[in-house]
């Protein structure tokens, strides 16, 4: 009597006293001679006679367990059992064997036999492979399996001397070249069957193929460095300002109507013309706002009177835009612009207390709005309801006395440095607000009027406009179970020393850009700032969060300070921070651009990944025949986890079946579709929401990154479909109501974002 075993794709067929398993790989042939088993094993042409028959917990995995949803096996991976030249072994006696069907799509697990139970009284050999749960379970709803050895109560059977227990990276798969260990001998081409004993899945925890468990498994890299690709040789408008916008999915840009020209004329629907000087008759023509659409590049004209040269926005609930302040006649105004079809700006110029030209509004817990600081303007206010003016401003020393004036030696007029425009502003976890001008830095609470405490000073030099650094509050990590409090860093970059205004703008001598960075926890008492060397200087440069919680640190200079004409050097090649890598090993240097971004450009993160990158005017004006032109091209920069070879690793998520309002502290769900076996919560999977950033002269309002608590993920709820149960953020101090993009980020590459309004 004998039967063959094929072991993948197996054909079943029965001849006589004989059983048949046939595959084009591999097959095992089981006979009795003079009434003694004995087993045959072919692996292509290779054979070896006389094993033990498998006992009843024997493992081989098939092709699926480590190929784990890489279509057309492009990376290689080897098969078990099969007949390629690097792994020609066969799965030992010891190894638990589970049939393809027990890690398919869909299985319940309730016909897995458990160790120990009645059904499965056998207890593991010594030297039996075993592996926890999910690198069998695959994360399936429903696999109960147990664990190997465990002291459960579905599996009292102790260890064994000799049991091998292996990681949940041992069935993950990965790109070639990944140092997969090679079966048998060592030898390259391996030709010696494993030992029983023996650990026959390729390890490469530096790609999971999907099968869920592999918890130490990080974000993938393939040393791509990045694309850029030219989207528009016409913004309409210089980028001083942009911002995403949700709902219509356009960016918003808009410069300053004091020069009254642009390249985009006012259309005849947004006629008449402004009228500048009634007196003199001058008026202006053209549109100093666009919405850019992010997918065919089209402008929509926009018409605006007040100038918002230097001006500051940020996003209500309702996903609409709030702008304040801006140059003269626009300096106190708050500006509505809603995302409704047609919709143009609403301006209410006398709305604020005080002139705000180079100030920083943020949005509070509740959705309002504060705006900070400005060119004389040592005070904070609130915005106040549209069509509405505030009286007076609340008075902030901490702004009069971080303001830099500098006397030339012989000379008995001072020169107005400042270095404290554009503060940067962050909410703080904790309701208080983190703001930082020229380099000293506090945490302030401004419903009481109170400075709670003052940061130590970030020294080297200056990081605020003129001699504009960048900052960001760096990504919130959260759970499903959250502490009383929760940890935040802010992280600021570059600048220029104290007096490089000053040489820049009288001598046109220029002083290297800062290359260094602080960082600073926010919530432990006494906590300092620990710093770090960036790989070369950086002025006026822009930091954008990118979904996997990296920065993208982009545009700007090697050498000078803002304003016209005051820096050369473009630095053009953008830096990756890796603000989950330990401190000495966080920079990586990315793919060159070709186009000086200096004063005046801007970066916007877009539902996609990438980043669209627009704007650069250090002139007094449209010119175009100098050595810096106002620059009219836009182009969007694809970071490292859009490399085409990663393609496979990235979810879809499915918008009409997620949920898109979410509420603080509750539970909800996000679908995708998925190229995966499953997913697991516990791998490296991530739900992200970011707060898009209004952005301008290096400064981006209001941006954040919130890392959520993924409570549960059920697999397969249909075919190719895994339904993600994540937790909202607790509360308004964490993230203020509104409208968020919403990533699913896999072994480090993005999922095309969503929507989601959170209130």
């Amino acid at each position: 009597m004998f039967f063959k075993v094929l072991c993948i794709l197996p054909i079943f067929f029965v001849s006589g006293a004989a059983t048949f398993f046939w595959n084009p790989f591999f097959h095992i042939q089981f006979q009795r001679q003079n009434n003694k088993p004995s087993v045959q094993w072919q692996f292509g042409h290779q054979q070896w006679g006389d094993l033990a028959p498998p006992s009843p917990v024997q493992q081989s995995h098939p092709n699926p367990s480590i190929s784990a949803g890489f279509h057309g096996d492009q990376y290689n991976i080897p098969k078990q059992g099969s007949e390629t030249g690097n792994n020609p072994t066969h799965p030992s006696p010891e190894q638990q064997t589970h049939s393809q069907q027990s890690i398919s799509s869909g299985v319940s697990g309730d016909n897995i036999p458990k160790q120990g139970s009645e059904n499965n009284p056998i207890h593991p050999s010594p030297g039996q492979q075993t592996h926890p749960e999910p690198s069998i379970s695959a994360g399936f709803p429903g696999n109960h399996i147990p664990k190997q050895g465990g002291e459960t109560r579905n599996n009292p059977v102790p260890s064994r001397p000799g049991q091998q227990m292996h990681p949940e990276p041992s069935i993950s798969a990965g790109f070639p070249g990944n140092n997969i260990p090679k079966q048998g001998s060592g030898t390259r081409n391996n030709p010696v069957p494993p030992s029983p004993v023996q650990q026959t899945h390729p390890k490469q925890p530096s790609i999971s193929a999907g099968i869920p468990g592999d918890n130490n498994i990080k974000n993938v890299e393939t040393g791509y460095k990045g694309k850029w690709e030219l989207v528009s040789q016409n913004s309409g408008v210089s980028a001083m300002h942009a911002i995403l916008l949700p709902n219509i999915n356009k960016v918003l840009m808009y410069d300053a109507t004091i020069w009254r020209v642009s390249k985009f004329p006012l259309p005849p629907q947004k006629m008449p013309c402004h009228m500048v000087d009634p007196v003199n008759k001058i008026q202006d023509c053209w549109c100093h706002s666009v919405l850019f659409d992010i997918e065919t590049s089209q402008l929509q004209a926009l018409k605006i009177e007040t100038d918002t040269w230097c001006s500051s926005g940020g996003l209500t609930i309702e996903g609409n835009l709030v702008s304040t302040g801006g140059y003269r006649g626009g300096a106190n105004t708050a500006r509505y612009l809603s995302t409704c079809k047609n919709c143009d700006w609403k301006e209410y110029p006398t709305a604020l207390a005080d002139p705000r030209w180079y100030a920083t509004q943020v949005t509070l817990p509740d959705g309002g709005f504060i705006v900070v600081g400005g060119r004389d303007a040592f005070s904070y206010e609130y915005i106040p309801p549209e069509g509405k003016s505030n009286k007076k401003a609340i008075f902030l020393p901490f702004l009069r006395d971080t303001t830099d004036n500098f006397i030339p030696h012989g000379d008995k007029n001072f020169f107005r440095l400042e270095n404290n425009l554009y503060p940067f502003v962050h909410l703080s976890p904790d309701g208080n607000l983190f703001i930082f001008a020229n380099n000293r830095s506090i945490l302030f609470n401004p419903a009481a009027n109170k400075v709670v405490r003052e940061l130590p000073v970030l020294d080297g030099g200056s990081r605020n406009y003129p001699a504009s650094g960048m900052s960001v509050l760096l990504p919130i990590k959260l759970y499903v179970e959250n502490a009383i409090s929760i940890s935040a860093d802010v992280l600021v970059c570059g600048g220029a020393k104290w007096d490089a205004f000053y040489f820049a703008d009288t001598k046109k001598q220029f002083m290297p850009a800062l290359n260094d960075c602080g960082r600073i926890s926010l919530m432990k008492p006494n906590a300092l700032w620990k710093k770090e060397l960036m790989p070369s200087g950086r002025v006026m440069g822009d930091m954008t969060i990118l979904p996997t919680g990296d920065v993208l640190m982009i545009n700007g200079a090697k050498t000078g300070t803002s304003a016209w004409g005051d820096a050369e050097e473009p630095n053009l090649v953008p830096v990756l921070y890796k603000s989950q890598t330990k401190r000495g090993n966080r920079f990586q240097e990315l793919a060159a651009g070709t186009i000086p971004r200096m004063y005046h450009s801007s970066s916007v993160l877009l539902p996609d990944g990438k980043v669209l990158i627009a704007g650069s005017n250090t002139n007094n004006g449209y010119l175009y025949d100098v050595k810096y032109p106002t620059e009219l091209r836009v182009e969007k920069f694809s970071p490292p986890y859009l490399d085409p070879a990663l393609a496979t690793l990235r979810q879809e998520i499915m918008i009409e079946k997620s949920d898109k309002v979410i509420n603080f502290g509750k539970r909800f769900s996000v679908k995708v579709r998925s190229k995966e076996l499953g997913l697991n919560k516990n791998d490296d999977l991530k739900v992200t929401m970011y707060a898009p950033a209004f952005t301008t002269h290096g400064i981006s309002m209001n941006q954040r990154l919130l890392m959520l608590g993924v409570v549960d993920v059920a697999n397969n709820v249909w075919p190719g479909t895994h339904n993600i149960i994540a937790m909202a953020p607790p509360s308004g101090k964490v993230a203020p109501p509104g409208y968020y993009l919403l990533y699913v980020v896999y072994k480090g590459v993005p999922s095309v974002a969503m929507w989601v309004q959170i209130k």
